[in-house]
């Protein structure tokens, strides 16, 4: 664990280019679980003066050599190698060692259920050997894997498989080559029992590639659905970007011990087996379009990331952002008209403003291209990713698809095979188009959710109608003033009977006024449609003004929209759903055309964590009570309705993932909620026996999840069930720990004690990320009722479980620290208490993972 007191501060501005470059690296593994040996041999030539600082860590030197001469001119300490007065071009071995089967960071080379694997993005290359790892170092790699052939008999990584054969004692060896330039945090290696899923495929051109999943061999009947998506994936690239694949193979490979959800390695994808493993016994419908969308974003990355990647690590959101605007559009255009891309759009907006809108208004705020970290593990957030996506999805609002896709083909053609910023890939949107980016590029330099105020004013007598428009965007750490941004706004106007064309209003000044002559009547305002800006919409639009968004407003979202916004003025006024906001529901209930899951987007209320940034001050507590009040008044003013909705929508064929059968479970699985919502001793029985008797894993856990959730007399019994039915499988018992972990209390009881019996319970596994994540992370982040308990120990809970997983994961434990970093916006005595252990875990010796975040939520 570091335990630095003051840790370094990277700063964007100071970005030095390397002073040597590797043109070739060879890699030569003797894979032991005790003892890895690791032979690297570099072609090098110096780009500039200076010694050769190469980064190391947890490693044993063995021997160095120059040109085959033994080496003796270097200083090592624990996180460097100083080579000094090296020639102009040299050959450069190193010989190290890595201990994998002691590594629980699961960074580098690790060990996992006995069978070998690796991470290195951002910087776990440096924990296999010693080596010049920033993005910018591009080389073409040859690695040749070493090991029992009893234990390890499926070696893999990168590229092409150019040899393979056997060694003395029960070894084997096989030698992979990657044609492709790449850097360090790309490299992947793979060893042990192993089995694969293939499929060939043929691309546009006419070229065979063959496609593998790799998983256990348990695991080889549940990896269908992760082909499909692959081959999906790479159809979908050749149709709307025009790019192919560009190996020999492309191979999936799934592992339980994973810190983040993949890794998109060159020709080597590492997944987590979440996002993997799918059938429909064990998998939900959401578990199914989550792997589409993970196979998706990884393949993706193969052209986005990939043959183009990051000069340096503040240009992390040049491959994020713009892979997930990409598997974003993936997975839209899969669902197959209009209305399903409006659910997917939904979807993506909920996270949205869920985290990333309170990440940008807390202390960890920071532009999708940061200017300085102290841990870059810290900043692969939903303001990189998702916001990221966002700010790609604005460009191509204003370049249009013609446009943006002229832009991306420029991309390419310019940066293929390079490292590059996102100045880079903005000019190439600009000179595509003609399109001045200066204001653009705010976007990319300034923290913070815009906040866009709307007015609204009708002429009668001149038959004028203007929109008055101001944008303000809040201070955040190190940006006290911001420059106006460049926002595009979708709008309409909406008349009754009368048709109207969406344009688009292009926002730069801090204040703007759009006038719009010829106007009869005065129309309603449907602005921002489709969330074309990531931004805070202040108009105020009184409720029939909104429900005639609800019932008119021919854009999805928008629809969606307003009746998100009545919900949540009504909960934070404590108020419970007028008698023509019903109507408006039951109409919703009653619409044949309308997708079964935009309805039940529609019918889900707003989350507690996004009420809660609604408001200057939070009453977690409160907050809870009032939408529980709602909820149950909807359910009782529509209680004839939610039964009708749950009977029509019943299964009766074979289950499919598909989208439509997949909304349709939704929509029953929230009217079972609102039966029980309603009268639970009549309607326990209807959920039970939907346990007891439904074909497919999404069913099943719904009506778990509400009987325990409401605590119905059939709690135990149907927990017992699941968990003897699904206890050998890891990914099915993560959903029961977070089913337990998730209920938030009745009558206001602390929920402590049953979650520190789930970490007691035999199968939690504190060094497993994904178990972590499906009971701590879930109690502390996703259950705020019964996380922040007026007692406190909630937040105490929160203090144990981060320096704990500190010293096994820091990665696992800075992610568990942003709990606490909203503090401030909190309640007394909330926010004392959060305070107190946010300042006692600061007392401790801390990773810089975990201090940075404790840091900045203290500042």
């Amino acid at each position: 664990m570091n335990n630095i007191d003051n840790p370094s501060v990277f700063h964007r501005n100071d970005y030095v280019a390397p002073n040597f470059a590797i043109d070739q690296v060879y890699l030569d593994f003797s894979l032991n679980p005790n003892k890895t040996i690791v032979k690297s041999t570099l072609q090098m030539r110096r780009l500039s003066p200076g010694s050769l600082v190469l980064k190391g860590e947890d490693l044993e030197l063995i021997s160095i050599s120059v040109n085959n001469e033994d080496y003796r001119q270097f200083e090592l300490n624990s996180k460097e190698l100083i080579l000094h007065h090296l020639p102009e071009a040299f050959e450069l071995e190193i010989t190290s060692s890595n201990q994998p089967n002691i590594n629980t960071s699961l960074m580098g080379l690790y060990v996992s259920n006995d069978n070998f694997f690796t991470q290195c993005e951002a910087e776990g290359f440096r924990k296999i050997t010693y080596f010049l790892d920033q993005p910018d170092v591009l080389s073409k790699y040859t690695v040749k894997l070493s090991g029992s052939k009893v234990d390890y008999p499926v070696l893999l990584s990168n590229g092409n498989l150019i040899e393979e054969g056997e060694l003395n004692n029960g070894w084997h060896f096989a030698v992979w080559e990657d044609p492709f330039l790449k850097p360090s945090y790309l490299f992947a290696l793979v060893a042990g029992k192993l089995e694969a899923l293939e499929r060939h495929y043929v691309t546009n051109s006419g070229e065979k590639k063959l496609l593998q999943i790799w998983v256990e061999k348990k695991d080889l009947s549940r990896t269908a659905h992760a082909m499909e998506s692959l081959v999906h994936s790479i159809e979908w690239d050749e149709k709307r970007f025009g790019l192919e694949l560009d190996l020999e193979r492309f191979m999936i490979v799934a592992v339980g011990d994973f810190n983040m959800g993949a890794m998109e390695n060159k020709g080597l994808n590492i997944f987590n087996t979440k996002y993997v493993l799918a059938d429909q016994n064990t998998a939900t419908d959401t578990d199914f379009a989550n792997i589409e969308s993970v196979v998706g974003h990884e393949y993706f990355h193969n052209w986005t990331g990939n043959r183009v990647t990051c000069r340096d690590w503040f240009q992390l959101s040049l491959k994020e952002g713009l892979t997930v605007f990409r598997d974003q559009e993936f997975s839209a255009d899969l669902m197959g008209s209009a209305s399903g891309r409006a659910v997917k759009r939904i979807e993506d907006v909920r996270l949205l403003r869920q985290v990333q809108f309170p990440e940008d208004a807390g202390p960890m705020a920071h532009p999708i291209r940061p200017d300085s970290y102290q841990e870059i593990n810290n900043f692969y957030t939903v303001t990189v990713y998702e916001k990221g996506a966002e700010v790609v999805r604005m460009l191509h609002t204003l370049l249009g698809e013609e446009g943006f896709m002229k832009g991306m083909k420029l991309y390419f053609q310019r940066h293929d095979g390079q490292a590059v910023t996102c100045d880079d890939f903005l000019a190439c949107m600009a000179n595509a188009n003609n399109f001045n980016a200066k204001q653009f590029k705010h976007w990319y330099s300034q923290a913070g959710t815009p906040r866009v105020k709307v007015k609204e004013h009708f002429d009668e007598i001149n038959k004028t109608y203007t929109i008055q428009l101001s944008q303000y965007c809040p201070p955040s750490p190190n940006q006290l003033v911001k420059e106006a941004f460049h926002i595009p706004l979708k709008t309409k106007l909406l008349f009754p009977s009368q048709p109207t064309e969406e344009f688009l209003i292009e926002l730069q000044q801090t204040e703007q006024e759009i006038v719009l002559k010829d106007i009869l009547q005065k129309p309603i305002l449907s602005i921002n449609r489709d969330f074309s800006a990531p931004i805070i919409l202040e108009f105020d639009q009184n409720e029939n003004e909104l429900l005639t968004l609800i019932s008119h407003d021919d854009n999805a979202f928008n629809r969606w929209e307003a009746i998100q916004k009545i919900a949540s003025q009504n909960i934070l006024n404590n108020l419970t759903p007028s008698q023509p906001l019903i109507e408006a529901y039951r109409n919703l209930i009653l619409d044949p055309d309308l997708d079964p899951a935009f309805k039940e987007l529609c019918f889900t209320l707003p989350a507690e964590t996004y009420l809660h940034e609604q408001l200057v001050t939070v009453d977690p507590q409160l907050v809870h009570q009032a939408k529980a009040k709602y909820q149950n008044e909807l359910a009782l003013a529509l209680k004839n309705e939610w039964l009708t909705l749950y009977q029509q929508n019943r299964s009766t064929g074979e289950y499919s993932p598909n989208p439509i059968d997949a909304g349709k479970r939704a929509l029953k699985n929230f009217a079972l909620k609102m039966l029980l919502e309603a009268n639970l001793s009549v309607h326990e029985q209807r959920a039970f026996e939907q346990l007891n008797t439904c074909d497919n894993m999404t069913d099943f856990l719904a009506a778990l999840t509400l009987l325990v959730h409401f605590e119905s007399t059939y709690s135990a019994q149907a927990l017992e069930l699941y968990y003897r039915r699904h206890q050998e499988n890891d990914l099915a018992l993560d959903k029961w720990f977070a089913i337990q972990a998730t209920k938030a209390p009745l009558n206001q009881r602390s929920m402590l004690e049953e979650i520190r019996q789930l970490k007691q319970h035999p199968d939690f596994k504190i060094r497993n990320p994904n178990r972590v994540r499906s009971v701590i992370h879930t109690f502390c982040m996703n259950n705020p009722a019964g996380f922040h308990d007026i007692s406190g120990q909630g937040y105490e809970f929160w203090y144990d479980n981060v320096l704990e997983l500190d010293g096994i994961n820091p990665q696992v434990a800075a992610r568990l620290a942003r709990g606490l970093d909203r503090w401030k916006k909190f309640k007394i005595p909330y926010q004392t208490m959060m305070h107190a252990q946010l300042e006692k875990l600061l007392t401790n010796p801390l990773s810089n993972d975990v201090k940075e975040v404790i840091q900045k939520a203290l500042s």
